[in-house]
């Protein structure tokens, strides 16, 4: 029996971080990614049954200012041969060409476009997703919270459809053995973010 593979983590990780990073404002300062306390978590459904993976290694360029968000940009790359379920079988496949094609497309990648400011700490950021050279345009809702100092927190979740960028291609196609939604939930540390 084949194993089953969610190929989606990148581009939900990139969004996740995206969204996360990007509310911003006019002259906005630059924050950096704490790496050890972030992640982003991405489930699938594989026949019918939940399976949760994690995005190993990402990076971003944060210049937000949350009480002027529309002058916010953010910047992310996602290292697609880091997607991974925990399992060295799955783990081994998932850079494969059905999946992220890492020889071929080594990052996934996030662009911020519009930064939205919804009141009490929470976001709507837009913009371009691209995995396996794919580009589609996403929103994503992001809230911060202050986690003492300079830091804050970005947390959030969305969903995704897999085929939308080839992610699982040929026979992973049928969406019966592995679901086409993908749920990203993430959690960004950044520090010298600002006040909120």
């Amino acid at each position: 029996m084949k194993r089953l593979f969610f190929p989606l983590a990148p581009s939900l990780a990139a969004l996740a971080f995206a969204t996360t990073a990007l509310p911003a404002g006019a002259e906005p300062a630059a924050a950096k990614l704490v790496a050890d306390k972030s992640q982003i978590v991405f489930v699938s459904k594989q026949m019918g049954v939940p399976v949760e993976g994690t995005f190993k290694k990402f990076d971003a360029q944060v210049a937000f200012d949350p009480k002027k968000p529309e002058g916010g940009t953010v910047a992310l790359q996602i290292d697609t041969a880091s997607a991974g379920f925990g399992v060295p079988m799955s783990d081994a496949e998932l850079p494969k060409q059905p999946w992220f094609d890492a020889a071929h497309f080594p990052q996934a990648s996030f662009q911020s476009s519009a930064i939205k400011a919804l009141g009490d700490g929470k976001f709507e950021m837009a913009g371009k997703l691209t995995i396996k050279g794919i580009a589609k345009y996403v929103t994503v809702p992001v809230s911060i919270a202050a986690a003492g100092g300079k830091d804050a927190v970005a947390t959030g979740s969305f969903t995704i459809q897999r085929l939308d960028y080839k992610v699982g291609d040929g026979e992973w196609t049928d969406t019966s053995m592995v679901g086409n939604e993908v749920q990203v939930r993430f959690k960004f540390t950044l520090a010298g973010f600002g006040a909120l």
